[in-house]
């Protein structure tokens, strides 16, 4: 299983920071067909052979994602769509 994982630090305020990740998992959603749903400040996303989660933190934003076997094999262009998603909303 390969994992991917994006840090960036920000000094949004929260609420404009959570929507900035909220247009993020728009974009991944329809990107990647992935579902998503807020728990606090963690938004979990997944779908058949990937699942993640984007940490948001007063400073900094996390995104980890792990995929399956059949996705391992298009990390560089899932990686590369989430640096673009959070670089634009982040950058």
């Amino acid at each position: 299983m390969a994992q991917i994982r994006v840090e960036r630090t920000h000094d949004k305020p929260l609420r404009t920071a959570r929507a900035a990740v909220e247009r993020v998992a728009k974009q991944m959603a329809e990107r990647f067909d992935v579902d998503y749903e807020w728990d606090g400040s963690t938004l979990h996303f997944r779908r058949s052979g990937v699942d993640g989660r984007i940490e948001l933190g007063r400073n900094k934003v996390v995104v980890v994602a792990r995929l399956g076997l059949l996705l391992s094999a298009l990390r560089g262009s899932v990686e590369n769509a989430i640096h673009e998603y959070i670089d634009r909303e982040f950058g």
